[in-house]
């Protein structure tokens, strides 16, 4: 889906991991463009010889959560710029085939008004630094999604789609909603939904559910089966959990479990604004389904430690010709919210790349991001250096 970039860091690894572990033998000529390759007879993952296999990397970003301080310090004479905010992280964004953003505040643009927690609205220009940096989905349905009401959500719309951005978990008008979001990827068709937990009381208006996709139990069944037959993966955005809470809730792992059962790949949850585990889910018919619970802030203006703390989540689709798609080889890259005394030059840095006088014991940190990350899913890769 995306153009081609360099490689970087731990796509290169996991790339390398992905053809040993598969347990195939192959030589450069056979592989092609579209990343296939023919098994050679006597492997061990299936009994078939001269089936293909495909892959396509994914990585999802949690919150980008634009309080007034954040878009005040991207201000410039003629609107805003938050492309520097952005710089340190966007080439492990841009090297990733498909990549996914949690956009919790609406861009309903300067004509409504501007304006921070607790009734978001935010630039345009935010849009435009997202798709610089490498993101292709944007998914809006969240606690914030209603916060300046119908006229903020269209305009929103509208710049995404100006943008040629895909946005999911909220639309303009029942045939938009109707529209499952398969984007295409190395051959393999990938389902997008997003679903959020509720609206922080705000009522969604009378015969406009489309406005905002709530997680409801039957719903998600229903669109997740359906997605998964029309798709070969099926990601699911979930806005859920307890704020500031490091642990999924029951909540959450009820509405992880339905997704599994049902036949979703990968489950990314946000909405937490902290860092929350990953794990493997068995689902129905043997099905397993990688989740992580909260990706944490990805960019906000929110001050503790543990809320400037996020990460960049990796992982593989691989499909056998003739099965669906599973998601393999996690990895994650731990981030940092920096910004100077009086909020200014708000940046999002790898954690791994900050010096101690910029975290301070920042080793300490990623171990810690680490152990936490990992606990119920010990392959996964956390890059702490």
């Amino acid at each position: 889906m995306k153009r081609t970039t360099p490689t970087f860091g731990f796509i290169a690894v996991l790339f390398f991991m992905t053809g040993c572990d598969s347990g195939v033998e192959a030589t450069s000529t056979e592989m092609t463009s579209l990343g296939k390759m023919e098994y050679v007879e006597g492997m061990e993952r299936t009994a078939q010889a001269n089936r293909f296999y495909q892959t396509t990397t994914i990585r999802a970003v949690g919150d980008i959560l634009i309080h007034d301080r954040v878009y005040d310090d991207a201000r410039i004479e003629d609107g805003f710029d938050f492309t520097p905010m952005l710089e340190d992280v966007a080439p492990y964004l841009q090297e990733a085939d498909v990549t996914i953003a949690n956009q919790e505040t609406m861009i309903g643009g300067e004509e409504i008004g501007l304006s921070g927690y607790p009734a978001f609205n935010s630039p345009f220009e935010v849009g435009d630094a997202l798709k610089e940096a490498g993101v292709d989905v944007v998914t809006l349905a969240n606690n914030h999604t209603l916060d300046r009401g119908p006229q903020s959500i269209m305009n929103a719309l509208q710049y995404w789609d100006e943008l040629d951005m895909v946005y999911t978990g909220s639309f303009r008008d029942e045939e938009d909603a109707s529209e499952l979001r398969i984007v295409e990827s190395e051959g393999i068709s990938i389902a997008v939904l997003s679903y959020t937990y509720g609206t922080n009381g705000i009522p969604v208006p009378d015969g406009r559910d489309y406005l905002v996709n709530l997680a409801d139990p039957s719903l998600m069944a229903t669109q997740i089966a359906d997605a998964s037959e029309k798709a070969d993966a099926v990601l699911v955005a979930l806005h859920a959990g307890d704020e500031y809470v490091d642990y999924p809730n029951q909540q959450q792992r009820d509405w992880v479990q339905i997704a599994a059962d049902n036949g979703a790949t990968a489950v990314i949850g946000h909405h937490p604004h902290v860092l929350q585990p990953a794990e493997w889910i068995e689902g129905k018919h043997e099905h397993e389904m990688l989740v992580v619970y909260s990706l944490g802030n990805f960019l906000s203006g929110q001050y503790d430690h543990p809320r400037r703390v996020g990460g960049i989540f990796h992982f593989e689709l691989e499909v056998v010709e003739g099965e669906k798609a599973r998601a393999v080889n996690p990895a994650l890259l731990p981030t940092y919210v920096q910004f100077e005394e009086g909020d200014r030059n708000y940046r999002v840095t790898p954690m791994k790349d900050l010096t101690d006088r910029e975290l301070p014991d920042v080793n300490t940190h990623l171990e810690d991001v680490e152990a936490h990350m990992s606990q119920w899913l010990p392959e996964l890769d956390v890059m702490t250096e």
